[in-house]
């Protein structure tokens, strides 16, 4: 009987807590992360070796809260180049936890993959006494190669989530992410997936893939800014933004978009004054609804750091199309 042979399966590295080292077994916060190459992540996991072939390379080397647009945009390349080619089954996408969902967004925006690309973390860093990366790191090849797998997803403790839903929602639990009322896509369970609904599907986006390549040229991108509506607040901060030249702002606002009255003048002065402005919840579930006559935009259900960089995608798509 004639044995299939599996198409190539691209791991990038890029650091975080899975790639970290502490100096005592029993330590999982004291640890530096982005210590361990994607290769040595890769040979600590033997039951890996019944997955390949692999491709593997290290885009970057970094702690995830220190995630940057050059970073962004070089791993954009790297999937675009890979997922081109035809004996390429999926992408694999070694990442801390911090930033996660910025950069699952990112990607899922600007690359729009017809195949799986997946993100694996880890809470625990590789010197662990029990490490949950390994068993991240299986269960998100086995997503990737999944028959009909697509889109950008991530996967933490066996929970498959989307890009456009994954939220870290807890500092140390291994069970960190939520997708809020949408709902997982699905889970992992020894090594078999169960699914709940559909993969993520394209999104229309306001770059292309062609125009992915030229934003690793831009000397800066578009500068937007998060700030907050809380009890008390005032336009001071919005204010100073706007004259440091701030061209846009997203505002983590209180239940359904509701905004102190301080804090939504300075927006609206803002907003006159040409900065994009942009309303999204600080609440970890659900979305704003609109209701008619609202000056500001919302978010379109996106959390605060996700509208960000949709944002700052809107303002890159207006001014390439400046003449």
């Amino acid at each position: 009987m004639a044995v299939t042979k599996l198409q190539n399966l691209v791991i990038l590295g890029t650091g975080g807590t899975i790639a970290g080292q502490a100096a005592d077994p029993s330590d999982n916060i004291g640890y530096t992360a982005a210590q361990v190459g994607i290769g040595a992540l890769l040979a600590a996991v033997p039951a890996l070796d019944q997955d390949g072939p692999f491709i593997t390379e290290q885009v970057a080397q970094i702690d995830s809260k220190d995630m940057s647009f050059a970073v962004w945009v070089q791993l954009a390349e790297r999937v675009n180049h890979f997922l081109a080619q035809p004996d390429v089954q999926g992408v694999v996408i070694t990442h801390g936890t911090d930033t996660l969902e910025e950069t699952a967004y990112f990607l899922q925006a600007v690359c729009q993959p017809v195949k799986p690309v997946v993100l694996a973390c880890a809470m625990r860093p590789a010197t662990a006494l029990a490490p949950d990366g390994p068993q991240n790191l299986r269960d998100a090849v086995s997503v990737a190669r999944h028959p009909g797998a697509q889109g950008v997803v991530a996967i933490c403790a066996g929970t498959i989530h989307s890009a456009l839903d994954v939220q870290k929602v807890h500092t140390y639990r291994l069970d960190a992410f939520s997708s809020g009322d949408a709902g997982p896509v699905g889970y992992v369970e020894e090594g078999q997936l169960r699914l709940l609904r559909n993969w993520p599907q394209a999104q229309k986006s306001p770059l292309t893939i062609e125009k992915v390549a030229g934003l690793g040229a831009l000397a800066e991108w578009p500068q937007v800014e998060i700030v907050m509506s809380h009890a008390g607040a005032s336009g001071a901060v919005v204010q100073a933004l706007v004259a440091h030249g701030v061209q846009g702002l997203v505002v983590a606002a209180t239940g359904n978009g509701t905004l102190h009255s301080a804090l939504e003048a300075a927006l609206w002065a803002a907003q006159d004054a040409g900065v994009k402005v942009v309303r999204a919840s600080r609440c970890t579930e659900g979305r704003v609804l609109s209701v008619p006559g609202q000056r500001i935009a919302d978010s379109q259900g996106l959390n605060p750091v996700k509208a960000r960089v949709a944002l700052m995608l809107d303002l890159l798509a207006e001014n390439d199309e400046r003449p």
